[in-house]
């Protein structure tokens, strides 16, 4: 057995796609009618059939997972993405931990939790 995607909620699947196409690259790789699956297994579910699915609410900004990029250039991306997302609601800004790596957390479009460091 393997893991094969990862799926976050979202509210709006086209803004949404264009956030991680923007930020990250991603690119749509099969559209299903609000279920879309981007490159790299990542799958943005319309928030309105996962709550008919599963028949309760969704709980935006739980902090209970998150996603992980590496980015080596992170600086660059953090212009890029307080350039295109000004708005963009930070858990923290760029910082270094004590081990040396840069990271950045923010919430994406619909408060699903993402953490950009560098390499370790």
């Amino acid at each position: 057995m393997r893991l094969k995607n990862i799926l976050i909620v979202v509210k709006d699947i086209e803004k949404s796609k264009k956030f991680y196409h923007d930020l990250f690259g991603l690119n749509s790789v099969l559209d299903n009618d609000g279920n879309m699956i981007l490159t790299e297994g990542l799958v943005l579910q319309d928030e309105k059939i996962w709550k008919d699915f599963l028949g309760k609410e969704i709980v935006c900004k739980n902090n209970s997972c998150e996603l992980y990029f590496e980015e080596k250039n992170i600086e660059a991306f953090v212009e890029k993405l307080e350039k295109l997302y000004p708005e963009i609601e930070y858990v923290n800004m760029l910082m270094e931990h004590s081990w040396g790596q840069k990271v950045v957390r923010f919430y994406d479009l619909d408060g699903n939790l993402i953490e950009v460091g560098t390499p370790m």
